[in-house]
């Protein structure tokens, strides 16, 4: 019986073996790392969850669970960083590296499985980043506000006023989270820049049976039309209404936007733009920060292979730490751009790209310096 044998056409034996290296070394550096951080998170906290009441299951399932994979995903770059640099320095130490110039293989050819390995942590990473890691922190981030912090989001909002629409202004004087109702509600409708009607209600209720977005319920509404030559003045015991606002608009609270897919800021974004209260870079940020940070993967693996490919007789000290301070800068680099969008103006798109860039021409400046 013939063997069957698995190969993908463009990868030789080579190839594969420093896919493995890199995927197997990064995957191990990942489960380390992580496991020491969920050790010395734990003793620190463990006071706190007695204290508080936490049952081992949600210890376990709702937030080590989801805190595995957020700072796995946030911590990527120092990973890949240490992979690539540790592995390629036992290469270059062996005379791999060499052996392989010598048989007439380009520094352009060694890196493909390289480029390779990082196009599939840039896809898990982005795949995390965008749908896995907002669902889990949604569980994660209520267990760290009951547990940890002792801290409950905010259950009231007061003098709450935005643009729903185009030309449509709303205001809540007071929103009770708990009972998803607001109180003392005007809505103002403009064309023109001229006041074309205007809504009052004593109360309105979010109607959370229905699977129907933005419906509310009103009661004692009051109505006046305003036409060319009169006024329309209409009274309703209670109205059913679409208003294209919802209970969290009244609650945007720090690390809001982690909570959130894709599709969800998006969405938000757009809201939030057409509000206009400026409110936006914190939302913007985060979604281009979830497609920069994949891209990433390629120049961080680009710099830890041409730092590491040259045989040293100091081994992978001097690599090592130059490889930690850069991916250090790197993160810190990215903290800083994206508090520079939040608080300073800083367009959202260049913050999130702009460590990239950086980084970037870092990369192309150690690839042509590299060993050839």
């Amino acid at each position: 019986m013939k063997k069957f044998n698995f190969k993908i056409p463009f990868l030789n034996r080579l190839d594969r073996y420093i896919i493995g290296k890199f995927l197997g070394t990064y995957f191990f550096s990942i489960i380390l790392i992580i496991t020491i951080a969920v050790v010395f998170d734990y003793n620190d906290n463990i006071d706190k969850f007695t204290k508080n009441h936490a049952t081992l299951h949600d210890i376990l399932f709702v937030y080590y669970l989801n805190f595995i994979p957020y700072y796995a995903n946030l911590f990527s770059a120092l990973f890949i960083f240490l992979s690539v640099i540790f592995f390629t320095t036992k290469l270059a130490g062996n005379s791999e590296i060499i052996a392989m110039q010598a048989a007439g293989m380009k520094f352009s050819r060694i890196m493909r499985p390289y480029m390779i390995s990082a196009a599939i942590i840039a896809a898990i990473t982005f795949y995390l980043g965008s749908e896995v890691i907002p669902r889990g922190s949604v569980r994660r981030l209520e267990f760290e506000n009951s547990y940890k912090k002792k801290k409950k989001d905010p259950t009231y909002a007061d003098n709450v006023q935005m643009q729903v629409d185009t030309g449509v202004i709303a205001y809540i004087e007071h929103y009770d989270n708990n009972f998803k109702t607001g109180y003392h509600f005007f809505l103002d409708k403009f064309r023109n820049k001229k006041l074309v009607s205007h809504l009052t209600a004593t109360s309105l209720t979010y109607d959370t049976i229905s699977n129907e977005r933005y419906h509310w319920k009103l009661n004692n509404v009051t109505v006046r039309d305003m036409h060319t030559n009169r006024e329309i003045i209409t009274h309703y015991p209670s109205l059913d209404s679409v208003i294209i606002m919802e209970p969290r608009d009244f609650m945007i609270t720090k690390h809001m936007e982690e909570a959130m897919t894709n599709a969800e800021l998006l969405d938000q974004i757009e809201k939030q733009r057409i509000r206009g209260n400026g409110r936006s870079a914190q939302f913007e940020i985060e979604y281009y920060k979830r497609f920069s940070s994949p891209f990433a993967s390629f120049i961080l693996a680009t710099i830890g292979l041409t730092l590491s490919a040259k045989k040293r007789k100091n081994g992978m000290g001097l690599a090592l730490g130059t490889g930690l301070g850069l991916s250090a800068g790197y993160i810190l680099f990215q903290t800083i751009t994206s508090s520079f969008s939040i608080n300073a103006g800083m367009p959202p798109l260049l913050a999130a790209w702009l460590p990239n860039i950086l980084f970037t021409i870092i990369a192309a400046y150690l690839y042509k310096k590299a060993p050839r």
